[in-house]
Parts: structure tokens; sequence; C-alpha cells
């Protein structure tokens, strides 16, 4: 294992690379291993779709909540350098702390227990679990966001948050934010709003 000290010492980047890119591949294998479909069903892919309740919502390669996992990026950012600073971290231990989260958190997320509450308490009614590649693209969405915050003023990264939150809820019905409130503990007037019916 000399090989792995050597390469930390003299790129510690590509040693983190290595083990981001080892990460993706398990969570994609993990998720198919699942039962989650490599692409969409419909056979095609699309860099945008655009319903967040059609069948080809979360299949594709970047839909509505695309703009949730760039904002997880910008949490996971200020949470790894809040542990980080002071024990010296890297910002490539950083990073890859993030996408072991965010890789994490798409296994779970496209797990029964998870697609069943889905289903259950939030507008995703039809929601059967992402493909593959929407949930591997998820994770690049997070990198996007943690690269932003990164190199970013603080006050553009909150502006940009509620920014997209509200952008989202207005166009929607939905965003991060009520994401986590309907799978915690949904309220039924909140769900009523989101379907049409208040």
């Amino acid at each position: 294992m000399n090989w792995l000290g050597d390469i930390r010492r003299k790129n510690p980047w590509l040693l983190y690379a290595l083990l981001i890119v080892l990460v993706v591949a398990l969570g994609a294998f993990l998720e198919f291993r699942m039962g989650r479909i490599p692409i969409c069903k419909c056979g095609y892919v699309s860099l945008w779709y655009g319903s967040p309740t059609g069948p080809g919502n979360s299949q594709h390669i970047s839909d509505w909540y695309t703009f949730s996992h760039i904002i997880h990026g910008f949490a996971f950012y200020f949470i790894a350098w809040f542990i980080g600073r002071k024990r010296g971290w890297p910002l490539g231990l950083r990073l890859f702390l993030a996408v072991l989260a965010e890789v994490a958190w798409e296994v779970f997320e496209n797990s029964a227990f998870v697609i069943d509450r889905y289903r259950s308490t939030t507008l995703s009614l039809d929601y059967y679990g992402d493909s593959v590649l929407n949930s591997m693209m998820d994770v690049l969405a997070m990198a996007v966001g943690f690269f932003a915050a990164f190199r970013l003023p603080v006050w553009s990264i909150i502006a940009l948050t509620l920014g997209m939150e509200l952008f989202v809820a207005y166009l929607i019905r939905d965003n991060l934010t009520l994401n986590i409130i309907m799978l915690i503990y949904p309220f039924k007037s909140i769900l009523l709003w989101q379907t049409g019916g208040g």
C-alpha cells in the first residue's frame, strides 16, 4: 500500500479523485442492485425534464429537484468547513466527505422505505425512485454547489439558497425545505396546497 502514500504525498487531489470515483461507482452499483433503472424507461436521456409530477421526473440529467442538490452542496461545504477548519482538513478531503454523504443519501433516498414515504406524504405521488443516471447527476449538482460555496462569499450563497427555494416553490409548489418537512412531519395543508387544492 506504499503507492497510496506516494499518491497522497505527490498529488493528494488524485487520491481524493480516485476515492470519489469509487464512492460514486459504488453508489450507482448499489442503486442498480436495488432495482433502480440505469436511465429513463422512456429510452432516451434529456438534459432537462420540467414536469415535477410527470413520468420522467427524477429520470433524466436534471429537473426541478437539481436545485435542492446544489443547496446540499452549499450545506455540506459549510459543515465540512466548520468541522474541519481546526483539524486542517484539505479541500479534497472535505469534497470527498461531501460526496460520500450525498451518495449515502441517494442510496437511502432510493430505498423502498423512502420511496414509499415520498409517495404517501409528498407531492411525489407517482414517484418510483430515481434512475441511476439522475441520482449520480444529483451528486454532481451537489459538487457544483460545494465548489460554489468554496468560491463565493457567504452572503451570496445565502441569497442563492433563498432565491432557489422561493423560485422553485413558486413554480412547482415544492422545494428542499418543503420536501424535508413533508418527509419528517407531513402537513395535510401543505399537501393540499401542493396538489392544487388550496
